[in-house]
C-alpha cells in the first residue's frame, strides 16, 4: 500500500486502525471523511492550512523590531496584572503601531519617538497620542532588563497638551442631571447609577461587586485599576437604592433586566443609548459619562471642605506601605464612614432644589 507523505504534515494511523492527519506547526487537524486521505480534495486543503500557516508566521512579530519588543511586553507579568481597561488601551495602541512593527530595534530613536507621537496625535487626536507614548515607555522599560534595548527612548518625548478649547472629559453631573437620570432610567439601571453615584466607585468595579463583598453596612472591595483595597459605608440612600431593586439570583449585586451579572461592554451600551435619548430632549447636557459620577463625588466633597486624604481613602486612591496594610484596613470603614455622611449630608441639601422629572425613558 503506497503511504502519502505531505511536508508539513503528520499523517498516521491511531489505535483503532483510523487514518489521521494533523498539519505539524499548528496542529491544525484535516477532517479525512470530508476531504478522503490521497484526493485531490485532501492536498487542496493541505496547500490551504499550509498558507494560513505561512500567513500568520509572516505576521508574527520579529526578533529584534519594535513589534517583537511589543509582543514580549505583553507576556510579561505586568501587564497582566494591569486592569482589563488598561490592557484594552494598551491593545489599541499596539494596532495603531502596527504598520511600523518591523522597525528594527537599531533604528528606534527618542526623535523617531517623538514622530510617532506627533503622527498619532493628528491621526487619533492628543489624548490616545499620549496613552500611545506612555504604551511605549512600558515596553521600553521592561525590554531594558532583559537586553532587547538600552533605554527607554519614549521617556524624552513631552506629552501632548489639552486643546484649550476642548471639555474635560468626564465632567461632574449637575444637580438636575442626577435627579433627571435617576427618575427616567429603568430598575435595573437605576440602581447601578445610583450605586455608581454614592460610592464613587469606578463603573467596572461597581458592575463587578458581589454580594459577599457587603459586610453589614459597608462594601468592602479592591479596585481594579490600582488595587487599592475600599471601604464604602452604604448610606441611607444607597441602601434605599439597593432595597428597590429587582430581585434576581446573580452573584453580583447589580444585574441586567433578565437577572444575569452586568458585563462593562452591556451596561456600556445601554447607558449610552439611555443618555442620547435624554441629550436628544435637552434633559441632560452632552458630556455626560458613568465615570464622570466618580468625579461628582470627589468634587461634591471637595467643596463641601473635607481634605484631599479623606476623599482619596473613599475612592481608593491612597497607596498603603504593607506595614501598615491591616491596621489602616480595620480603620479605613470608620474613616469613611465620616466621608460619607458628608456626601450625604450635601446631596440631600442639593437635592432639594430640584424640581422632579416624571416622564420615563426606556434604556
Amino acid at each position: 500500500m503506497t503511504r502519502i507523505r505531505v511536508k508539513g504534515f503528520k499523517i498516521f494511523d491511531d489505535r483503532h486502525g483510523k487514518p489521521r492527519c494533523y498539519h505539524r506547526a499548528t496542529g491544525h487537524k484535516i477532517d479525512l471523511e470530508k476531504t478522503p486521505l490521497g484526493s485531490a480534495e485532501f492536498f487542496a486543503e493541505c496547500t490551504r492550512i499550509a498558507a494560513i500557516a505561512e500567513a500568520r508566521k509572516a505576521q508574527a512579530p520579529k526578533p529584534g523590531t519594535l513589534g517583537g519588543l511589543v509582543n514580549a511586553y505583553f507576556q510579561t507579568e505586568h501587564f497582566g496584572n494591569l486592569a482589563d481597561a488598561t490592557k484594552r488601551d494598551y491593545r489599541k495602541c499596539a494596532d495603531f503601531l502596527h504598520p511600523i512593527r518591523d522597525t528594527p530595534v537599531s533604528a528606534i530613536t527618542k526623535p523617531l519617538v517623538s514622530g510617532i507621537h506627533d503622527k498619532a496625535a493628528g491621526k487619533i487626536g492628543w489624548r490616545r497620542a499620549n496613552m500611545v507614548r506612555t504604551f511605549l515607555s512600558q515596553v521600553f522599560r521592561y525590554a531594558i532588563p532583559r537586553g532587547l534595548i538600552d533605554r527607554d527612548y519614549a521617556a524624552g518625548v513631552i506629552p501632548k497638551p489639552r486643546p484649550k478649547d476642548r471639555p474635560y472629559a468626564n465632567r461632574p453631573w449637575a444637580v438636575e442631571e442626577r435627579a433627571v437620570v435617576l427618575e427616567r432610567a429603568a430598575p435595573h439601571v437605576r440602581v447601578a447609577i445610583a450605586l455608581i453615584m454614592n460610592t464613587g466607585l469606578d463603573p467596572s468595579d461597581a458592575l463587578k461587586l458581589t454580594r459577599r463583598q457587603i459586610d453589614g453596612n459597608t462594601i468592602w472591595g479592591v479596585r481594579g485599576k490600582t488595587g487599592h483595597e475600599v471601604a464604602i459605608p452604604i448610606s441611607p440612600t444607597l441602601q434605599a437604592a439597593l432595597d428597590a431593586a429587582p430581585p434576581h439570583d446573580a452573584v453580583t449585586i447589580l444585574a441586567t433586566s433578565t437577572g444575569k451579572p452586568w458585563t462593562y461592554n452591556g451596561f456600556s451600551t445601554v447607558w449610552h443609548r439611555f443618555k442620547k435619548k435624554l441629550e436628544a430632549e435637552d434633559a441632560v447636557q452632552p458630556g455626560l459619562t458613568l465615570k464622570g459620577l466618580r468625579h461628582t463625588v470627589a468634587t461634591t466633597l471637595r467643596e463641601a471642605g473635607l481634605e484631599e486624604r479623606q476623599i482619596a481613602d473613599l475612592l481608593g486612591q491612597k497607596t498603603p506601605s504593607m506595614a501598615r496594610h491591616y491596621s489602616r484596613s480595620a480603620n479605613l470603614a470608620d474613616r469613611n464612614r465620616i466621608t460619607m455622611e458628608t456626601l450625604e449630608k450635601e446631596n440631600e441639601r442639593r437635592s432639594k432644589v430640584v424640581k422632579p422629572f416624571k416622564k420615563t425613558v426606556k434604556p
